[in-house]
């Protein structure tokens, strides 16, 4: 059955996406398995160059991402675009403090040496709600990819073009 975007204020289907098949499904699994292999590898400063990277992009493509919002989902416009500079506001906050707040931490014990270390955990999936499509990937992908991890999102079904 595929899934519609359709635009709440006149009902109309803006768009329409089959869904992923068994074999895109794996395919999707084993991409985000060498992606991981790879990521886990990169120090948290080589990480924070791409989240920069992300927080620019949704700056310069605030409008596009909030019309969307808004045609999709029935956002108020102003409400949009605020929820985009929150969601490039966050992408900046974990690339600037990744590193301290992944830094291992000396724990008080009878060893020798005791302390708490961050390592990535592999591949991270994410069930998403609908009502902030952009702010609620953005805050469980950001920390999650500045921890190591790799991620895969299932998005609410009804805001299928602001997944993408």
């Amino acid at each position: 059955m595929a899934i519609e975007s359709v635009d709440p204020t006149t009902g109309e289907v803006l768009r329409r996406f089959e869904p992923f098949t068994g074999e895109q499904i794996e395919a999707a699994l084993r991409e985000a398995e060498t992606a991981y292999r790879q990521w886990r590898a990169r120090s948290i400063a080589e990480r924070a160059v791409p989240m920069r990277a992300l927080a620019a992009l949704l700056r310069e493509r605030r409008d596009h991402y909030a019309e969307l919002a808004t045609k999709e989902m029935g956002k108020p416009i102003t409400q949009a675009r605020a929820e985009l500079e929150k969601c490039a506001s966050g992408c900046d906050f974990y690339a600037d403090h990744a590193e301290r707040f992944l830094a291992p931490q000396r724990v008080e014990t009878s060893a020798q040496e005791s302390y708490v270390a961050f390592e990535p955990l592999g591949i991270v999936l994410a069930v998403m709600p609908w009502n902030f499509p952009y702010w609620q990937v953005v805050r469980f992908a950001a920390p999650a990819l500045m921890a190591g991890n790799a991620a895969i999102l299932k998005h609410a079904s009804n805001v299928p073009q602001c997944a993408l």
